[in-house]
């Protein structure tokens, strides 16, 4: 660190769509952490791996048609993991 001191704390704001916000404090929520506790998580990522903190890659067209199957209610569905392990022979 730069010998500030660990106990400063900072401001941030940032704009996000209103039905992503709901969607991340939903599974904030059930984790048991606010959304001030999951983006100082990140942040801390973010230095520890001196990057992003997962993969941020473009889909390829079989990632693309498969989201584009799931949105359109096509393909198939499964009423539980079990059902779902049991179609792939797990």
């Amino acid at each position: 660190m730069t010998g500030e001191s660990m106990s400063k704390s900072s401001q941030i704001s940032a704009r996000i769509s209103s039905v992503d916000k709901k969607r991340a404090e939903m599974v904030f929520e059930t984790l048991g952490v606010t959304a001030s506790q999951a983006i100082t998580l990140f942040y801390k990522q973010v230095y520890l791996r001196k990057g992003i903190p997962f993969p941020v890659e473009i889909p390829n067209q079989e990632t693309l048609d498969a989201i584009e199957e799931a949105r359109a209610g096509e393909g198939k569905s499964f009423e539980s993991v079990d059902a779902l392990m049991k179609d792939l022979g797990v």
